[in-house]
């Protein structure tokens, strides 16, 4: 009688928490590509028919390039502080598959009390690349030309075996760089 108890109880057990395993996965992880609600708004009424760069439009050698150097990161929306203010700033990297090869925007989006102003550095044609951050520093184009010398957080929007290019926020205005090319 005992034996049956035990039994019956660690099958309960086992029942509830497989129960809770099955609750537990079926709700939707929060995306790393999640906008904030506001910004969200913005980026769909500005930028129609664009969405976040995710590891789903990377081919599969860009995705173990991605994931290897920044693991489970978004590869199309990066935080940043850019203009070194300290306010909320995130470099998005905005696709669209309605052309043949698809199409992909390097969008700063900047928050200044309420409002989201966004900005443009680039757009690309054909395959989708990424975006991330680095730190301050000296940073050398890849023709050994030209140099900028960040204090704030650069930005990198890059496709993988091809080319990457370096924003930075320097005197008040934007700078970039061919870092590989």
């Amino acid at each position: 009688m005992r034996l049956n108890f035990v039994v019956v109880t660690a099958i309960g057990l086992a029942s509830a928490l497989f129960g809770l395993v099955q609750v537990a996965t079926a709700r939707p992880a929060t995306s790393a590509c999640e906008l904030p609600r506001d910004l969200h708004s913005v980026i769909e009424s500005k930028y129609p028919g664009r969405t976040i760069v995710d590891l789903s439009d990377l081919g599969d050698d860009d995705k173990g390039f991605f994931q290897k150097a920044h693991g489970d990161a978004c590869p199309g929306m990066v935080k940043v502080d850019f203009y070194s203010d300290g306010k909320p700033t995130l470099a998005l990297a905005l696709t669209t598959k309605s052309v043949a090869k698809g199409r992909t925007e390097l969008v700063v989006a900047h928050q200044i009390g309420a409002i989201w102003k966004t900005v443009t550095l680039e757009t690309t044609p054909g395959d989708a690349p990424v975006v991330w951050s680095e730190k301050p520093g000296e940073y050398k184009d890849v023709y050994g030309e030209k140099s900028i010398r960040a204090t704030g957080a650069v930005i990198i929007f890059c496709r993988y075996e091809a080319w990457a290019i370096l924003y930075a926020w320097t005197n008040n205005r934007m700078a970039k760089i061919w870092v590989m090319d």
